[in-house]
């Protein structure tokens, strides 16, 4: 951090409206606030809102020579970490490690050949993983959609629903049902 005041009145909104999202909706359910996977992603939600109201050295600048280290074989190494560790709390920073590039590098990477984010792909295997839980589940044992959601880390129901539905054309709780 270089500064203690946000850059901008809005900037100091949004961070306010950050956290009271995750004290009012997140972290307001004992039982899924106590998801690992949803305590990790309210945390990075939260350090990601503070680094975009404040001043900080985090960001690369735009010419960064970072922005050519987007090789296949970073994406591939990315990948692999993602699909073997996207039960546990993990960040772009440890996505990037396994990768042996910078966040920002990795970033980039994933920009230019996959369209998309690192996180946005975690997103992508983790609603993979929920729908296989769900077709896997047995209503009768009393699975449940919310809990099989809070398990890969979509704390939010209504969210992990419509995301659910955008990705498999019927509601989680039909899959669930198997209907």
């Amino acid at each position: 951090m270089t500064g203690h005041r946000p850059h901008s009145p809005a900037a100091a909104r949004q961070l306010n409206h950050a956290i009271n999202y995750l004290r009012d909706h997140v972290l307001a359910d004992p039982a899924v606030a106590d998801q690992p996977l949803v305590a990790s992603t309210a945390a990075q939600h939260l350090a990601a809102s503070v680094l975009s109201a404040f001043p900080n050295t985090a960001l690369a600048d735009e010419g960064s020579p970072e922005r050519n280290d987007a090789h296949p074989v970073v994406l591939r190494r990315a990948l692999a970490y993602i699909d073997d560790h996207a039960d546990q709390p993990i960040t772009v920073a440890q996505i990037a490690a396994a990768a042996h590039v910078t966040p920002r590098a990795l970033q980039y990477a994933f920009r230019r050949h996959l369209d998309t984010t690192p996180l946005a792909h975690l997103r992508g295997v983790r609603l993979a993983e929920a729908h296989r839980d769900l077709v896997a589940a047995d209503p009768a044992e009393a699975s449940t959609v919310t809990g099989i959601a809070a398990r890969w880390g979509f704390y939010h129901p209504g969210r992990f629903a419509s995301l659910y539905r955008d990705m498999y054309r019927r509601a989680p709780h039909q899959t669930l049902n198997g209907g």
